[in-house]
């Protein structure tokens, strides 16, 4: 079945960057088609597709495209930054080109095709004022007052950062909710768990806000970064081992965050008038 066979139709694009899975909907030149009912049940992996996170590609004056990030719970993400490289890739391979700038809440931030297929994107400066994150009360973001004393820092989203001896000690079917919704964020937050090999290795492990346990994550790999330079326990550069793969941040001093990895394409759908009936 194809998208132009029924009109009430609505195509998407399936994709993932090391195993962080997006439905990517391009709707440049029409009205955006999402809401909060329509992502939830897209989301369900049963049900619908199944995803971290839906991108909506929408028309923008000053750029190639603006992005709107939803969660499966149906809420909405400020950043998102592998999401943004898959879009990037799927722009990018649509027009020929190898540079392209997208909008996102985070500003305008220019995408990059690499030689060897990889795609890099400025994520911007990270935001590191505990308004900012935002957070409920001036505390220093450098180490919270929480167990664990992890520190703080916006991406264009929230981000909780813990430095541990063991990432995969953590039950983060439980940590991560337990620290998503403490009182001290009232936007909710991303969480990390964090463990240091050297001055350019980490292993880490992502609940994000909204989703749950996650293979990966571009603005919290870029969060663990800031956080782990500003804790001096990193250099500028480093690559992040992740569940589902490793992934390249570089932090330049006085510069956005650079955030360098692989995308898939996966596959073509349409979801039928049926199912987007039932789901509004």
């Amino acid at each position: 079945m194809k998208a132009d066979e029924h009109p009430a139709a609505l195509a998407f694009g399936k994709m993932h960057g090391l195993g962080n899975d997006f439905v990517v909907i391009d709707a440049r030149g029409r009205a955006d088609p999402m809401n909060a009912m329509l992502a939830e049940a897209i989301a369900d992996r049963h049900r619908g597709v199944g995803f971290d996170q839906l991108a909506v590609i929408l028309s923008d004056d000053e750029s190639d495209a603006r992005l709107v990030f939803w969660n499966a719970d149906g809420s909405t993400a400020g950043a998102c930054g592998n999401a943004t490289r898959c879009v990037a890739s799927r722009l990018m391979t649509e027009s020929g080109r190898d540079r392209l700038t997208l909008r996102t809440e985070r500003g305008i931030l220019a995408c990059a095709l690499l030689a060897d297929g990889r795609v890099r994107v400025d994520m911007g400066a990270p935001l590191i004022s505990w308004r900012d994150v935002p957070l409920a009360r001036a505390v220093d973001t450098d180490r919270l007052p929480l167990a664990g004393g992890p520190a703080a820092c916006s991406m264009g989203n929230p981000h909780c950062t813990f430095f541990v001896d063991d990432a995969d000690a953590p039950t983060l079917s439980t940590r991560g909710p337990e620290v998503e919704y403490d009182p001290l964020f009232p936007e909710r937050t991303n969480v990390q768990f964090v463990q240091v090999l050297d001055r350019n290795r980490a292993r880490v492990r992502v609940w994000e806000r909204g989703v749950g346990v996650t293979l990966a994550s571009g603005s919290s790999s870029c969060a663990v970064l800031v956080n782990a330079v500003r804790r001096g326990l990193m250099d500028r550069r480093a690559t992040l081992i992740l569940d589902g793969g490793e992934i390249e941040v570089e932090w330049p001093e006085g510069g956005g965050v650079l955030m360098t990895g692989p995308v898939m394409n996966v596959f073509e759908g349409v979801f039928t008038p049926g199912f987007l009936a039932a789901a509004r």
